[in-house]
């Protein structure tokens, strides 16, 4: 009996093995037929275009929300929905790759971002400066940069607010990132490792778990964790901190997960471009505007958001920086709900117009999706 039940068993699962292959073939078949598809965008758009005139951010986003809403299980949105971004990634790449600049180095979390907005199948493009970052973008040599805007636990960027006071360059699309930190080196154990070498700002968001588990090793600040991830790949007993593609860029072991002492921690970044977008159904518009009497306190700030009220469009973000322009002088970055060429939106941003005497739409585009 014990005999038959194991022969019933292992012919159970043959034929659960047998399902899975034929769904393989069909799903590699079903792939296949859409990137056929994909490449008739390219020869409609003709031999000249090049990789983003066949990329469309707001037709990618409304295919990833239908993903989202026609999920019902048992995998969860967020693998599938990256499982979408690489086959989309993977059929637009046939035409050319789109080249993403991003602020680097390699093994960055803003590389990270790259693949999780734009999947696998681009080429990223790892610049020094966030500065380097727009130049490459306004000159054409990227098609879009990715640059960080804010984090949950250490406030916005100020370095790319400030880059939109002059560069051209539109709000592309925006990408929120969870910041999972691990501890990774050569070592094989933690026994092993007598200094951490990361930046200064991933050794304090694992600072706890760090004294609970390595109170004794020496930490060391450096210039990224790519530059601590480097250092672990060449010295014996140097262990990193940072996301799993520096462990993949630097051949390195991730030794701990997610050891980072706040799990709630993540940071938003922005994608940049030439082009403001069509509106995909679920948008968001970012502003630079300014009076001409900056010094005026909360009358200002009246001035510039009772158009906002009087539509009834909601404000989810407002940050002042000085404008460059003299002392004491400020504008104001506003994140609204919406697109700027639809409904309300455009009513509220018609009087803002009239009333402002610095009026910019720095992008309107999908909202961060998963």
């Amino acid at each position: 009996m014990a005999g038959e039940d194991d022969k019933t068993g292992d012919l159970d699962l043959e034929e659960i093995r047998e399902r899975i292959n034929a769904i393989d073939e069909r799903l590699q078949g079903l792939i296949n037929d859409r990137a056929r598809i994909a490449q008739q965008v390219g020869i409609a758009k003709g031999k000249l275009a090049s990789a983003v005139d066949y990329y469309r951010p707001e037709r990618e986003a409304e295919v990833l929300r239908k993903v989202m809403d026609r999920n019902d299980g048992p995998m969860r949105d967020e693998e599938m929905l990256r499982l979408f971004r690489e086959i989309m990634s993977a059929c637009l790449a046939q035409q050319e790759p789109l080249k993403i600049g991003f602020l680097g180095p390699e093994g960055t979390f803003t590389q990270t971002a790259v693949f999780k907005h734009f999947g696998h199948s681009v080429r990223a493009l790892p610049f020094h400066t966030i500065d380097e970052v727009f130049q490459e973008v306004e000159c054409g040599a990227a098609d879009f940069g990715v640059v960080p805007i804010e984090n949950s636990t250490e406030g916005s960027v100020n370095n790319t607010l400030d880059m939109f006071l002059t560069s051209p360059l539109k709000i592309s699309g925006e990408i929120e990132l969870k910041i999972e930190q691990h501890l990774m080196g050569s070592e094989k154990g933690l026994e092993n490792i007598e200094r951490i070498c990361a930046h200064e700002q991933s050794l304090a968001q694992c600072r706890g778990w760090i004294r609970e588990n390595l109170p004794h090793i020496e930490l060391i600040g450096m210039s990224s964790n790519a530059a601590g991830a480097r250092r672990a790949r060449d010295e014996d007993g140097t262990a990193a901190i940072g996301p799993e593609v520096a462990a993949d860029v630097y051949e390195l072991e991730i030794l701990v997960n997610n050891i980072e002492d706040r799990p709630d921690n993540a940071t938003r970044f922005l994608v940049i471009g030439r082009n403001l977008l069509a509106a995909s159904g679920a948008d968001k518009t970012t502003l630079l505007v300014s009076t001409s009497d900056t010094a005026g306190g909360a009358g200002v700030l009246h001035s510039l958001l009772q158009p906002l009220a009087k539509h009834g469009v909601s404000m989810t973000r407002i940050e002042s920086r000085p404008s460059r322009r003299r002392k004491w002088d400020y504008v104001f970055f506003i994140d609204i709900e919406g697109h700027a060429e639809q409904g309300p939106v455009a009513d509220a941003l018609a009087d803002l117009e009239h009333s402002a005497s610095l009026f910019k739409v720095l992008g309107a585009y999908p909202k961060a999706i998963g």
